[in-house]
């Protein structure tokens, strides 16, 4: 018997890989998530300049969006409880595709907030959606590795956005951009309702993959209050884990391009080659980090031993970032920034998989939701620091600094909250 209570004849991989096209659809939604999310931002010195937009104008467009996005990070957790993973991503894509293209009737920022918004709500959904539906297609074994593929379309999003979105708007005009990358939401949104089903439902499914996936029990889903779920030392190892990381990835997104700027004199035009290099790395990481708790359970490693074993190799690819502001060569500070940004995906696709490790099925999305609600305050916290102490101190060493102690800060939270990394009993939960 191994570790996470299954035979050795239980691991032989089956015939038949729907659950992997599964995993590419939403590998695929992740990517094209970023991408709507990052057209604005990458357009943001053309149109500024076009319609005197002012920075503080902006920073509103930005502050209305992690707003939106924590909120209905919370709602979208329970509404795909009790929707599924299937109807749930529709609702979610169709939200956000609809905020998207809307972009194109504004051009003050005040107006833009108006599209932001609804891109915001919709794009709120993505990561429980998908985290619902690996959960319904993966066993604990291979839901780290299924979740950091996922996970690392964010950066496949945020590399292919700002090569993509100026050759469009250069050559088409600005509206463009938002409508083109909207139409493949929408041909993303058809496949999806026409391809995703539940494991029993779905008619490609063989035997041999059905009884894989379904090598675990499903506990029959049922109605969970929120006071009963803030009950859960579970539920709250997620919480304080996404709250102490979140800011970072955060800050990674909304700064990076600055700090170059800053420290290297690099211009707008010239963010590319740094800007990939970064987020290859953060692709690396992402798979990586899956990968390495699933080779470990694989082995027999306990899940509770596999995953956090991971997230402290993950988190110590964050501690050189400590000193990127005083390395000799932009390429030196690409390579830390780079390793640690590899870290946080690594780090987060073991923590994604904690309610699915800990929770019945039927209460994840909930919890995903707490924890997302819970990373977006603090990436608004976070935010607030970076911008005083550009400010006041004008270097970036106390940012990379926080930064390089999160993720050893939120591990050693994770194991004092869950020690045992003990699954919540069914009937805990009411």
């Amino acid at each position: 018997m191994r570790a996470d209570g299954s035979s050795p004849a239980d691991v032989v991989k089956p015939r038949g890989r729907v659950r992997w096209i599964v995993c590419a659809l939403l590998f695929a939604a992740v990517v094209l998530s970023y991408v709507d999310r990052l057209v604005l931002p990458t357009l943001k010195p053309d149109l500024q300049q076009r319609y005197g937009w002012s920075e503080t104008g902006y920073a509103d467009l930005a502050i209305w969006f992690q707003a939106a996005y924590g909120l209905s990070y919370l709602v979208f957790g329970r509404l795909i409880d009790r929707l599924g993973a299937r109807i749930g991503y529709a609702l979610a894509v169709a939200l956000w595709t609809l905020g998207h293209v809307g972009h194109v009737f504004f051009t003050s920022t005040s107006g833009m907030i108006l599209a932001r918004i609804p891109l915001a709500l919709g794009e709120a959904g993505t990561f429980p959606a998908a985290i619902a539906a690996t959960n319904e297609w993966f066993p604990r074994r291979e839901r780290a590795l299924a979740i950091g593929i996922f996970n690392a379309g964010s950066n496949v999003g945020a590399i292919l956005t700002p090569l993509l979105v100026p050759i469009i708007a250069v050559t088409m005009g600005w509206r463009w951009a938002f409508i083109l990358t909207g139409l493949l939401t929408l041909v993303w949104l058809i496949v999806w309702l026409g391809f995703y089903r539940r494991p029993r439902e779905h008619p490609r499914v063989t035997v041999e993959e059905l009884a894989y996936i379904e090598s675990e029990p499903v506990e029959p889903g049922r109605p969970v209050a929120w006071r009963t779920l803030l009950r859960q030392r579970q539920t709250w190892a997620y919480i304080l884990g996404r709250f102490l990381i979140d800011p970072v990835w955060w800050t990674f997104l909304f700064w990076l391009p600055d700090f170059f700027n800053r420290q290297y004199g690099v211009t707008m035009l010239a963010f590319g080659p740094p800007l990939i290099a970064v987020y290859l790395l953060a692709d690396v990481g992402s798979v990586g980090g899956g990968w390495f708790s699933s080779r470990l359970i694989g082995r027999g490693y306990s899940v509770n031993r596999a995953r956090k074993t991971a997230m402290f190799a993950c988190a110590l690819c964050a501690v050189p970032i400590a000193f990127a502001t005083q390395v000799p060569s932009m390429w030196w500070a690409v390579l830390m920034i780079g390793v640690a940004c590899a870290g946080h995906q690594g780090f987060s696709a073991n923590l994604y998989a904690l309610p699915g490790d800990l929770l019945p099925r039927w209460a994840t999305g909930s919890v995903v939701g707490l924890g997302g609600l819970s990373g977006a305050i603090g990436g608004m916290l976070m935010a607030k620091f970076a911008g005083r102490i550009l400010e006041t101190v004008g270097s970036y060493q106390p940012i990379f600094i926080v930064a390089a102690c999160a993720y050893l800060v939120a591990l050693a939270v994770i194991h004092l909250v869950v020690p045992r990394y003990a699954p919540v009993a069914p009937d805990r939960l009411g």
